[in-house]
This record gives structure tokens, C-alpha cells and sequence, in this order.
């Protein structure tokens, strides 16, 4: 590949706008927007003229079909992710395909293979593991400042009224606070643990049956333990803490894109944790944008920091966090593999 990664943006709502916006105010990055596809023609000329992005489509296809384009970011709701982020593997295009990564894992391990069969670069955009603070600490875990990890715990969740044709309640789009929220903490834990050994989970259903408020017990055969939970019907403190057994390390409100973490150390006091002041005004999926860029330009196929078996492992978390609490997906079939 060339000096520079032209991308497309796929989508045109609310986190393609930040995603894009942090991506254009990233300086000497070796990367450009160069085209922007939605459903219809009238949102993806505004989008592109609200960017400055010099090609807008009313399709899918026709963004796909454009060889300026080198990667795909695919900005749909995840109940679409799948067709999306297949579709642009099958033209030939490397993708960054937003979080939850589907539905399921089966879906998941789809586009892994695909990915895999045509030679490209596929991440899931979990920005928080880009996140140069989240890199420091696993790094102090890793050098061993606070021991061997015991227990994990992490939040996310917000209070909404939600109507019944919100397509947070709708079983068909992926519905509920796991894939939205809770794939946050999840994926938090299994960054420190790995995929865990057993899963236990509880839940409020809505009539629909999507989970609206859902805690997770996982535990690990090293005894380590994570205590997780995710709400669409309760503001939770969104908040993280990793304890080990000589320290603690604990991420204050929007732990997922942190501006600052405490290290406790046995025997000293707290040490506040800051990176560098970065770009003003961003909200950290620069970093995100940064991390794909840098493997495309270097010929990679899949990015050392969101490894893909990583993914594939977050997805079969939560796909029995689903089995325990009984949601279920129409994308699901009759049964999951």
C-alpha cells in the first residue's frame, strides 16, 4: 500500500460523525476520507458535506465498488455488521468494523474466515484497547505492579425510556444493554484474563425479550473472578477496578476511554496515571484510526493490539452471558454453533 490509507465510512449516524471527525483532525497520519455510502443519496451528501468528504453514495455497492477506497469503517447497528462488513471483504476492501462485532459468533468467525481466505485486514473497533492509557496498564500488569489479578469489575449503563419500537428493544436489531453496554466491561476483563473458564449471568427481560439490566459472574481456573454489569434502565457508574494481590488499579467514569487511571501500590500512596495531552475536542477513536492505519501501511492483516481471537473470544462470552439469562436473536437460528 501507498504513503497514504484512503477510507470509506459506511453509515452515516451518530458514531460515524465521531469516528470521522477525530480520523480528519489526526495530522501527518497517512490517512484520508475519501468517500462516505449510506441506504439513501440525501445523508450521505450531507455527511460528506459536513466533512468535506469528496464522494457521497446512495448504496452500499456503489462505496464498495470505488477503488480509491482502501478500508472500509463500518458504522451500521450490529444486527448489520455482518452483511456489511462481508460485503466489503468480498470486494477486496480491509475493514474496521464497529463493536459489538455481530451478533454472534458464529457471524463473528464468518468474517474471520473471510478475512482470513481473501488475504485482509479485519479489526474490530474496540477503541478502548487502542486507548493509550489501557495500553499502560496492561503493561504495569504485565511488569506485575499490583500482583496477580483477583477480581475484575466494571459497569456501563444509562437510564433511557426506551419505547417498544426503539431498536434497543428489538430482538431482530441485537437489542438490550449486553451487545450495546455490556460488551464494554466484558471486553475490558478478557483483555486482563483472557476468555473465561465459566460464565454465570442474570437479567431483566423486557417483553420482548431483550436484556434490559444484566449482571455477569465470570471466573477464571487462576481463581481471578470479574464482576460485570449493563443497564439501559439504570444510570451505573460506568466505572472499572482491577485488583490484584499486592495493588489495585482503578478507572474513574468512562473507564473504556480514560483521560487518567489510580495506581495503588502497597506501602505507597496513590500514583495518578496520565498520558501526554492529546488532540483537543477528540474523543479517543483517533486512536482506533491511528492503530489501523500503521498495519495497513506495514502490510498487516490484523492488528496486534485487537487481535482477532480476541474478538471471536468476547463474542462466545457474550453469547452465553444470552444462553444464561434466555435472549435470543432471530440471526441466532435454531441453534448456535
Amino acid at each position: 500500500m501507498s504513503g497514504t490509507v484512503r477510507w470509506g465510512v459506511l453509515a452515516t449516524g451518530g458514531i460515524a460523525a465521531t469516528f470521522t471527525g477525530d480520523l480528519l483532525a489526526m495530522k501527518d497520519s497517512g490517512a484520508e476520507v475519501v468517500a462516505v455510502a449510506s441506504r439513501a443519496e440525501a445523508p450521505a451528501k450531507a455527511f460528506a458535506e459536513r466533512f468535506g468528504i469528496e464522494r457521497a453514495y446512495g448504496s452500499w455497492a456503489e462505496l464498495l465498488a470505488d477503488d480509491t477506497v482502501d478500508v472500509v469503517y463500518v458504522a451500521t447497528p450490529h444486527s448489520a455488521h455482518r452483511e456489511a462488513a462481508g460485503l466489503a471483504l468480498e470486494a477486496g476492501k480491509h475493514v474496521l468494523c464497529e463493536k459489538a462485532f455481530t451478533l454472534n459468533e458464529r457471524e463473528a468467525r464468518e468474517l474471520v474466515d473471510l478475512a482470513r481466505e481473501r488475504g485482509l485486514f479485519l479489526m474490530e473497533a474496540m477503541w478502548t484497547y487502542c486507548n493509550p492509557l489501557i495500553r499502560r496498564m496492561t503493561e504495569l500488569v504485565a511488569d506485575g505492579a499490583i500482583g496477580e489479578i483477583r477480581t475484575v469489575q466494571a459497569d456501563f449503563g444509562f437510564a433511557g425510556d426506551f419505547g417498544a419500537e426503539h431498536r434497543l428493544r428489538d430482538p431482530a436489531l441485537g437489542g438490550g444493554a449486553l451487545l450495546d453496554l455490556g460488551v464494554y466491561p466484558v471486553s475490558f476483563a478478557q483483555l486482563l484474563l483472557g476468555e473465561p473458564d465459566r460464565v454465570q449471568a442474570d437479567a431483566l427481560l423486557s417483553p420482548e425479550g431483550v436484556d434490559l439490566n444484566t449482571g455477569m459472574l465470570l471466573g477464571w481456573d487462576s481463581g481471578a473472578t470479574a464482576l460485570l454489569s449493563c443497564s439501559i434502565v439504570g444510570a451505573l457508574p460506568t466505572v472499572a477496578s482491577v485488583t490484584g494481590t499486592t495493588g489495585r488499579i482503578d478507572f474513574p467514569q468512562g473507564f473504556f476511554h480514560p483521560e487518567h487511571f489510580l495506581l495503588h501500590r502497597q506501602g505507597r500512596e496513590p500514583e495518578k496515571v496520565v498520558t501526554g495531552p492529546g488532540p483537543q475536542g477528540l474523543s479517543g477513536m483517533q486512536y482506533e484510526a491511528a492503530e489501523v492505519t500503521r498495519a495497513l501501511l506495514a502490510g498487516e492483516k490484523e492488528s496486534p493490539l485487537v487481535p482477532l481471537e480476541g474478538s471471536l473470544a468476547v463474542m462466545r462470552t457474550l453469547d452465553a452471558v444470552r444462553d444464561r439469562v434466555g435472549v435470543r436473536y432471530p440471526a441466532d437460528g435454531p441453534t448456535r454453533g
